[in-house]
């Protein structure tokens, strides 16, 4: 299975790079910081620690759609078909972590597909592309 994974959580500062370079590459051109349309998130977890929240491809999103539009690839990554995607946001709703996002102005949702932009991306190298057998 391959998916977005943290090496050294101590490393992190907070940048929200990752947070920044992945809603880009999916909303382009839009105001992707006041809707949080990234699909990896950066919190304060307990204590005031950094927590990084990514998906863990656990396939809720495709269990509910109806128009079986997310699929499982060779890899265990689930990604979204957009062509038979109704845009109805049934797994916005089921995604247990909030990172299936839409944007206001998208038909359709976007979802982690583990293409490492945000692991890229990261000046501390606190994530990395994990690739487990499935």
């Amino acid at each position: 299975m391959k998916k977005i994974a943290v090496q050294d959580i101590s490393a992190c500062m907070n940048c929200l790079t990752c947070e920044n370079v992945c809603a880009q590459a999916f909303y382009k051109n839009e105001c992707f910081v006041a809707e949080n349309l990234s699909c990896i998130h950066v919190k304060a977890g307990k204590e005031g620690k950094i927590k990084i929240v990514s998906c863990v491809q656990c396939g809720k999103c495709g269990e509910v759609c109806d128009q079986k539009a997310i699929t499982q690839n060779a890899k265990g990554v689930y990604l979204i078909d957009k062509k038979a995607c109704n845009g109805c946001g049934k797994c916005v709703e089921a995604c247990p972590f909030n990172l299936i996002v839409k944007s206001k102005k998208a038909e359709k949702p976007t979802k982690c597909i583990a293409c490492g932009i945000c692991a890229k991306s990261c000046p501390q190298n606190v994530l990395y592309i994990k690739e487990d057998a499935a």
